[in-house]
């Protein structure tokens, strides 16, 4: 029975493969479109983490519109503004908006809809391919790539390439338009508090190139490099390293190297107020580390256990980006910092120290005297993980290029 199930899914194609070549040749192939995705549309195009050689940026974009018949501008344009508009009505594609359901199963249908929004396009889109290919044959023909690959896969593969090609159709619209676009920004784990609501989908970003990171990504977007953490791993990150050393590419940018922090420096001056902003991330996953943590443990200790029923989940709602908590979870928060002095004050000393680099149009002058200003105050909290948090901030350098 299986022998003729091969025999018939093999019949007219010049390759006999047998089904364990066939998985694997639909793993390198989609393999492919993900890397063309991760490293050229998203981290090269959209974001200018790395530069590519014509050569291989070239392939890149005719693979997608080979296997995908992905237009360039029109995926860059939409990325953009799905940054820029993140988990808002104007999000392209935001399951906080839209619902998860949508997202995860009708993304596709989600980006072709953005695609035709007036100013989309013309807003987003700069600083992609405009030569006589794309303009004649890969935004005008988009469909050809999709129909040819349907006639090799057939020529290669016989009855299985209907199969092959079915499955190279539906990688990119479930994958990235659905798992990353909607999973990604509503189950998994955080390593920063950034204003959306991303999130890791696992720390191994292996099967999907690197994307799984997504949280990582929207806290240093700019950044070639997804993997934050020693225990994460970013293949997308693994195939440009490799590209970088057979001279076909080039790191632009990557997430910041944490800050020095030097003993015994009491004094904030400009080049710590550079080092506090450029590490934002940093200093906030540290404050939740180094403060929230610790007091609220203090708050479970000291009290009954009515009292550690409401503190069970309310490190969530301290550390949460005040535009990520609803009405139901604002409510909780409001309760909960009404009952707890301690978490009442290192709350509020958090939103004050995030308003220190999120004030518009203010010079470094006016940020080191808020700094300094934040760090005697709480200084003088009483707060004993309070007052260590600030002192380390204090120490604060940039790291020598």
């Amino acid at each position: 029975m299986i022998e003729t199930i091969l025999n018939f899914l093999g019949a007219g194609g010049i390759m006999q493969f047998s089904i364990g070549e066939l998985l694997l040749t639909g793993l390198v192939l989609t393999q492919v479109t993900i890397a063309s995705v991760t490293i050229y549309l998203h981290r090269h195009q959209a974001h200018r983490g790395l530069d590519l050689h014509p050569v291989i940026a070239h392939f890149f974009r005719f693979w997608l519109w080979l296997a995908t018949g992905i237009v360039t501008r029109e995926w860059v344009a939409i990325h953009r503004k799905h940054h820029a508009k993140c988990e808002t009505v104007e999000d392209p594609h935001s399951p906080q908006v839209e619902g998860i359901s949508k997202v995860l199963w009708q993304g596709y249908e989600l980006y072709r809809q953005e695609a035709g929004v007036h100013g989309t396009l013309e807003h987003y889109g700069h600083m992609t391919p405009d030569d006589w290919l794309e303009r004649h044959v890969y935004a005008r023909l988009s469909h050809l790539g999709i129909a040819l690959l349907l006639l090799l896969d057939i020529m290669l593969f016989g009855i299985a390439g209907l199969v092959l090609w079915a499955v190279q159709m539906a990688w990119i619209p479930f994958w990235a338009a659905g798992v990353i676009n909607g999973v990604g920004h509503y189950w998994g784990y955080r390593n920063y508090e950034t204003a959306d609501a991303s999130r890791n989908i696992s720390p191994l970003g292996i099967f999907i190139g690197g994307e799984e990171l997504h949280s990582n990504h929207h806290a240093f977007p700019t950044s070639a490099r997804f993997s934050s953490k020693w225990w994460e791993f970013d293949l997308g990150w693994a195939y440009i390293r490799l590209l970088t050393l057979l001279g076909l590419a080039k790191i632009k940018r990557v997430a910041p190297a944490r800050a020095l922090i030097l003993e015994n420096k009491e004094s904030i001056d400009l080049e710590t107020v550079r080092a506090v902003v450029r590490n934002r991330m940093y200093v906030m996953a540290s404050y939740a580390r180094d403060v929230i943590g610790p007091v609220l443990r203090q708050q479970r200790k000291q009290c009954d256990d009515s009292c550690k029923q409401v503190l069970r989940r309310a490190r969530g709602l301290l550390v949460r980006d005040s535009s990520q908590v609803n009405e139901r979870a604002h409510v909780r928060l409001q309760q909960i910092l009404a009952r707890f002095h301690d978490l009442k004050t290192i709350y509020q000393y958090r939103q004050q120290l995030q308003s220190v680099w999120t004030r518009k149009a203010a010079s470094q002058e006016v940020l080191c005297k808020a700094l300094q200003e934040w760090c005697q105050q709480a200084e003088a909290s009483g707060i004993t993980a309070l007052q260590d948090f600030s002192r380390r901030l204090r120490g604060y350098s940039l790291q020598p290029v």
